[in-house]
C-alpha cells in the first residue's frame, strides 16, 4: 500500500520559516509529479505547489516568492521550504503523489500566530 508521510509541521511566528517533508514508500516515485496541498478551516483543499518528475515547478500566486519545493528522488522526498509565514498560511498541508492515480498524506498542522 502506498504511503506519504508528512513531517515538520508546527506552530510559528508570523514572519518566520518552516520546511515540511514528505517520505514516499511503495510508488516508483520519480515518475509521479508530487505537490504539496493545504486546506484552512472552513476553506476547500488548495494547491500550494508541485513539481513534476521533470523538475519543473508551479506556485499559486499566494506563495510565490516565499515558499520552494524540492524532491529527491534518491530518498523518495519531496519538501516545502516556507519563508516568511503569514497568519493565512495556517492550514493543514497534504503532500500528494500524482500519475495515474492519487494519492494523499495525513497532512500536518502549519500555525502561524503570534
Amino acid at each position: 500500500q502506498v504511503q506519504l508521510v508528512e513531517s515538520g509541521g508546527g506552530l510559528v511566528q508570523p514572519g518566520g520559516s518552516l520546511r515540511l517533508s514528505c517520505e514516499a514508500s511503495r510508488i516508483i516515485f520519480s515518475i509521479h509529479t508530487m505537490g504539496w496541498y493545504r486546506q484552512a478551516p472552513g476553506k476547500g483543499r488548495e494547491l500550494v505547489a508541485f513539481i513534476t518528475s521533470g523538475g519543473t515547478t508551479n506556485y499559486a500566486d499566494s506563495v510565490k516568492g516565499r515558499f520552494t519545493i524540492s524532491r529527491d528522488n534518491a530518498k523518495n522526498t519531496v519538501d516545502l521550504q516556507m519563508n516568511k509565514l503569514k497568519p493565512e498560511d495556517t492550514a493543514v498541508y497534504y503532500c500528494n503523489a500524482q500519475y495515474y492515480n492519487s494519492y494523499w498524506g495525513q497532512g500536518t498542522q502549519v500555525t502561524v500566530s503570534s
